[in-house]
Protein backbone atom coordinates (compact mmCIF):
# COMPACT_ATOMS: atom_id res chain seq x y z
CA UNK A 1 0.00 0.00 0.00
CA UNK A 2 0.98 3.91 -0.36
CA UNK A 3 2.74 5.28 2.53
CA UNK A 4 1.54 8.97 2.84
CA UNK A 5 4.62 11.62 4.31
CA UNK A 6 1.93 12.91 6.27
CA UNK A 7 1.88 9.58 8.13
CA UNK A 8 5.36 8.96 8.18
CA UNK A 9 5.74 12.68 9.63
CA UNK A 10 3.09 11.35 12.23
CA UNK A 11 4.41 8.38 13.47
CA UNK A 12 8.14 10.02 13.39
CA UNK A 13 7.06 12.86 16.03
CA UNK A 14 5.25 10.03 17.98
CA UNK A 15 7.95 7.51 18.37
CA UNK A 16 11.91 9.73 17.47
CA UNK A 17 12.56 7.26 15.19
CA UNK A 18 14.01 7.52 11.73
CA UNK A 19 12.04 8.04 8.78
CA UNK A 20 13.00 5.29 6.96
CA UNK A 21 11.78 3.11 10.22
CA UNK A 22 8.86 4.68 10.38
CA UNK A 23 8.06 3.97 6.71
CA UNK A 24 9.41 0.51 7.21
CA UNK A 25 7.00 -0.14 9.98
CA UNK A 26 4.07 1.98 8.61
CA UNK A 27 4.31 -0.57 5.62
CA UNK A 28 4.45 -3.59 8.34
CA UNK A 29 1.08 -2.98 9.81
CA UNK A 30 -0.65 -1.52 6.32
CA UNK A 31 -0.64 2.21 7.77
CA UNK A 32 -1.83 1.37 11.36
CA UNK A 33 -0.54 3.77 13.07
CA UNK A 34 -0.59 2.17 16.84
CA UNK A 35 0.29 -0.71 15.49
CA UNK A 36 3.42 0.63 13.85
CA UNK A 37 4.01 2.49 17.01
CA UNK A 38 3.76 -1.46 18.71
CA UNK A 39 6.44 -2.62 15.65
CA UNK A 40 8.53 0.15 16.54
CA UNK A 41 8.83 -0.38 20.44
CA UNK A 42 9.07 -3.78 19.97
CA UNK A 43 11.99 -3.33 17.76
CA UNK A 44 13.50 -1.09 19.77
CA UNK A 45 13.15 1.71 17.61
CA UNK A 46 11.13 4.03 19.51
CA UNK A 47 12.83 3.89 22.68
CA UNK A 48 14.62 7.04 21.40
CA UNK A 49 11.69 8.84 22.22
CA UNK A 50 11.65 8.35 25.72
CA UNK A 51 14.80 10.23 25.55
CA UNK A 52 13.73 13.55 23.35
CA UNK A 53 13.46 15.61 26.08
CA UNK A 54 16.90 15.65 27.91
CA UNK A 55 19.25 17.88 26.24
CA UNK A 56 22.21 16.61 23.61
CA UNK A 57 24.93 19.25 24.49
CA UNK A 58 27.72 17.60 24.00
CA UNK A 59 29.07 15.47 21.03
CA UNK A 60 31.51 15.82 17.85
CA UNK A 61 32.12 17.84 14.94
CA UNK A 62 33.36 16.25 11.63
CA UNK A 63 35.05 17.42 8.47
CA UNK A 64 36.41 15.86 5.06
CA UNK A 65 37.83 17.18 2.45
CA UNK A 66 37.82 15.35 -1.14
CA UNK A 67 40.97 13.96 -2.53
CA UNK A 68 40.70 16.21 -5.28
CA UNK A 69 40.11 19.15 -2.76
CA UNK A 70 37.27 20.39 -4.81
CA UNK A 71 34.41 19.78 -2.06
CA UNK A 72 34.03 19.40 1.59
CA UNK A 73 31.63 17.79 3.90
CA UNK A 74 30.97 18.97 7.76
CA UNK A 75 28.84 17.46 10.20
CA UNK A 76 27.60 17.65 13.93
CA UNK A 77 26.12 15.17 15.90
CA UNK A 78 25.05 15.58 19.63
CA UNK A 79 24.97 13.31 22.69
CA UNK A 80 24.25 13.94 26.25
CA UNK A 81 28.04 13.39 27.72
CA UNK A 82 31.25 13.79 26.62
CA UNK A 83 31.62 10.20 28.21
CA UNK A 84 29.59 8.63 25.30
CA UNK A 85 31.12 11.83 22.43
CA UNK A 86 34.81 9.66 23.45
CA UNK A 87 33.07 6.47 22.44
CA UNK A 88 34.58 4.32 19.98
CA UNK A 89 31.14 3.72 18.56
CA UNK A 90 29.89 7.15 18.76
CA UNK A 91 32.98 8.02 16.54
CA UNK A 92 32.86 5.39 14.26
CA UNK A 93 28.90 6.77 13.61
CA UNK A 94 30.35 10.25 13.21
CA UNK A 95 32.36 9.02 10.45
CA UNK A 96 29.64 7.05 8.88
CA UNK A 97 27.37 10.00 8.67
CA UNK A 98 30.21 12.19 6.98
CA UNK A 99 30.26 9.37 4.36
CA UNK A 100 26.56 10.17 3.83
CA UNK A 101 27.17 13.51 3.98
CA UNK A 102 29.76 13.00 0.65
CA UNK A 103 27.18 11.35 -1.10
CA UNK A 104 24.09 14.20 -0.28
CA UNK A 105 26.29 17.16 -1.17
CA UNK A 106 23.70 17.81 -3.81
CA UNK A 107 21.37 18.49 -1.71
CA UNK A 108 22.49 21.28 -0.16
CA UNK A 109 21.12 24.71 -0.27
CA UNK A 110 22.78 27.59 0.61
CA UNK A 111 25.89 24.99 1.78
CA UNK A 112 23.41 23.38 4.24
CA UNK A 113 22.94 19.37 3.45
CA UNK A 114 18.77 18.66 4.81
CA UNK A 115 19.00 16.61 8.03
CA UNK A 116 16.11 14.70 6.75
CA UNK A 117 18.16 13.71 3.57
CA UNK A 118 20.13 10.68 5.84
CA UNK A 119 19.37 7.30 7.05
CA UNK A 120 19.07 7.68 10.54
CA UNK A 121 19.11 4.22 11.39
CA UNK A 122 22.59 4.25 13.22
CA UNK A 123 21.70 7.12 15.24
CA UNK A 124 18.25 5.52 16.50
CA UNK A 125 20.36 2.07 17.24
CA UNK A 126 23.31 3.57 18.85
CA UNK A 127 21.07 5.87 21.29
CA UNK A 128 18.79 2.45 21.80
CA UNK A 129 22.29 0.63 22.72
CA UNK A 130 24.25 3.62 24.94
CA UNK A 131 21.10 4.84 26.41
CA UNK A 132 21.15 8.62 25.77
CA UNK A 133 19.29 10.48 23.01
CA UNK A 134 21.64 11.01 20.00
CA UNK A 135 20.89 13.82 17.29
CA UNK A 136 22.18 14.49 14.04
CA UNK A 137 22.04 18.32 14.30
CA UNK A 138 23.47 19.39 11.03
CA UNK A 139 25.51 18.86 8.16
CA UNK A 140 26.63 21.03 5.04
CA UNK A 141 29.11 20.90 2.46
CA UNK A 142 31.02 23.31 0.03
CA UNK A 143 32.27 22.91 -3.97
CA UNK A 144 34.54 25.06 -5.14
CA UNK A 145 36.96 25.61 -8.28
CA UNK A 146 39.49 27.39 -6.47
CA UNK A 147 40.82 26.44 -2.49
CA UNK A 148 39.09 24.50 0.67
CA UNK A 149 40.43 24.46 3.83
CA UNK A 150 39.19 22.73 7.09
CA UNK A 151 40.24 22.87 10.77
CA UNK A 152 38.98 21.00 14.05
CA UNK A 153 39.48 22.37 17.53
CA UNK A 154 41.22 20.23 19.80
CA UNK A 155 38.05 18.22 21.79
CA UNK A 156 36.48 17.66 17.94
CA UNK A 157 33.57 20.05 18.90
CA UNK A 158 34.53 23.07 16.85
CA UNK A 159 34.71 22.75 13.46
CA UNK A 160 35.30 25.33 9.84
CA UNK A 161 35.70 24.76 6.40
CA UNK A 162 36.29 27.38 4.23
CA UNK A 163 36.38 28.42 0.42
CA UNK A 164 38.50 30.91 -1.35
CA UNK A 165 38.36 31.71 -4.88
CA UNK A 166 40.44 33.91 -7.67
CA UNK A 167 43.42 33.28 -9.66
CA UNK A 168 45.61 32.84 -6.72
CA UNK A 169 43.34 30.71 -4.52
CA UNK A 170 45.30 27.61 -4.97
CA UNK A 171 48.85 29.81 -4.10
CA UNK A 172 51.27 28.95 -1.13
CA UNK A 173 49.96 32.55 -0.14
CA UNK A 174 46.15 31.14 -0.42
CA UNK A 175 47.09 28.14 1.71
CA UNK A 176 48.19 30.12 4.51
CA UNK A 177 45.70 32.88 4.29
CA UNK A 178 43.42 29.89 4.67
CA UNK A 179 44.89 28.31 7.60
CA UNK A 180 44.80 32.01 9.52
CA UNK A 181 41.63 32.54 8.68
CA UNK A 182 40.10 29.10 9.52
CA UNK A 183 41.64 29.70 12.85
CA UNK A 184 39.73 33.82 12.73
CA UNK A 185 36.35 32.00 12.29
CA UNK A 186 36.83 29.83 15.17
CA UNK A 187 37.88 32.65 17.32
CA UNK A 188 35.75 35.24 16.62
CA UNK A 189 32.45 33.48 15.08
CA UNK A 190 31.83 35.51 12.27
CA UNK A 191 28.14 35.08 10.43
CA UNK A 192 28.94 36.31 7.34
CA UNK A 193 31.42 36.72 5.37
CA UNK A 194 30.87 40.54 4.04
CA UNK A 195 28.25 43.04 4.87
CA UNK A 196 26.33 42.20 1.62
CA UNK A 197 25.32 39.01 2.59
CA UNK A 198 23.58 40.45 5.82
CA UNK A 199 19.49 40.51 5.24
CA UNK A 200 18.25 43.80 4.79
CA UNK A 201 15.78 43.29 7.67
CA UNK A 202 18.10 42.50 9.66
CA UNK A 203 20.51 45.53 9.36
CA UNK A 204 16.99 47.80 9.55
CA UNK A 205 16.61 46.30 12.84
CA UNK A 206 19.75 46.73 14.86
CA UNK A 207 19.54 50.17 13.33
CA UNK A 208 16.20 50.67 14.60
CA UNK A 209 17.31 49.65 17.93
CA UNK A 210 20.40 52.34 17.59
CA UNK A 211 18.04 54.73 16.84
CA UNK A 212 15.58 54.25 19.84
CA UNK A 213 18.28 54.17 21.86
CA UNK A 214 19.89 57.89 20.58
CA UNK A 215 16.22 59.05 21.19
CA UNK A 216 15.99 57.53 24.59
CA UNK A 217 18.93 59.42 25.63
CA UNK A 218 18.08 62.68 24.49
CA UNK A 219 20.34 62.97 21.12
CA UNK A 220 19.16 65.48 18.71
CA UNK A 221 17.30 64.47 15.69
CA UNK A 222 19.88 65.74 13.36
CA UNK A 223 22.88 63.42 14.78
CA UNK A 224 20.88 60.41 15.24
CA UNK A 225 21.03 58.74 11.93
CA UNK A 226 25.30 59.80 11.80
CA UNK A 227 25.54 57.80 15.09
CA UNK A 228 23.39 54.81 14.51
CA UNK A 229 25.87 54.50 11.10
CA UNK A 230 28.90 54.38 13.22
CA UNK A 231 27.45 51.96 15.62
CA UNK A 232 25.92 49.92 12.52
CA UNK A 233 29.69 50.05 11.30
CA UNK A 234 30.73 48.11 14.93
CA UNK A 235 28.32 45.61 14.12
CA UNK A 236 29.02 44.93 10.57
CA UNK A 237 33.00 44.46 12.21
CA UNK A 238 31.44 41.99 14.59
CA UNK A 239 29.40 39.71 12.18
CA UNK A 240 30.83 39.60 9.08
CA UNK A 241 34.40 38.00 8.48
CA UNK A 242 36.06 40.56 6.17
CA UNK A 243 35.43 43.56 8.37
CA UNK A 244 36.82 41.68 11.55
CA UNK A 245 39.97 43.12 13.66
CA UNK A 246 42.18 40.40 12.39
CA UNK A 247 42.83 37.75 15.36
CA UNK A 248 47.25 37.80 14.99
CA UNK A 249 47.32 41.42 14.32
CA UNK A 250 45.06 43.61 15.70
CA UNK A 251 46.39 46.54 13.64
CA UNK A 252 44.87 45.30 10.80
CA UNK A 253 41.24 44.02 9.34
CA UNK A 254 40.52 40.26 7.74
CA UNK A 255 40.24 42.44 4.60
CA UNK A 256 43.77 43.68 4.64
CA UNK A 257 45.10 39.93 5.57
CA UNK A 258 43.35 39.35 2.01
CA UNK A 259 44.87 42.07 0.32
CA UNK A 260 48.19 41.57 1.75
CA UNK A 261 47.85 37.46 0.76
CA UNK A 262 46.67 38.42 -2.82
CA UNK A 263 49.91 40.73 -3.82
CA UNK A 264 52.08 38.05 -2.34
CA UNK A 265 50.49 35.62 -4.87
CA UNK A 266 50.56 38.13 -7.61
CA UNK A 267 46.80 37.88 -8.42
CA UNK A 268 42.96 37.49 -6.71
CA UNK A 269 42.05 35.67 -4.26
CA UNK A 270 38.52 36.44 -2.56
CA UNK A 271 36.66 34.71 0.63
CA UNK A 272 33.28 33.36 -0.74
CA UNK A 273 32.12 31.14 1.70
CA UNK A 274 32.58 29.24 5.49
CA UNK A 275 30.70 26.93 7.20
CA UNK A 276 31.67 27.48 11.37
CA UNK A 277 29.73 24.32 13.58
CA UNK A 278 29.93 24.95 17.11
CA UNK A 279 28.23 21.43 19.25
CA UNK A 280 25.78 22.62 21.26
CA UNK A 281 25.72 26.53 19.72
CA UNK A 282 22.40 27.66 19.25
CA UNK A 283 20.69 24.80 19.81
Amino acid sequence: MSISAKDVMALRQKTGAGMMDCKKALAETDGDLDAAIKYLREKGMASAAKRQGREANEGRVAVKISEDGKSAVIVEINSETDFVARNDEFIEMVDGYIAQAEGLADKAVDGIIPVDAFDMTAVTALAGKLGENLTLRRAGCLKTDGHIESYIHPGDMLGVLLELTGEGAGSDAAKELAHDLTLQIAAAAPQYVNRDEVPADVIEKEKEIYVTQMKNEGKPDNIIDKIATGKLNKFFEEICLIDQIYVKESKMKVADRVKEAAKAAGSDIAVSSFLRFKVGEGA
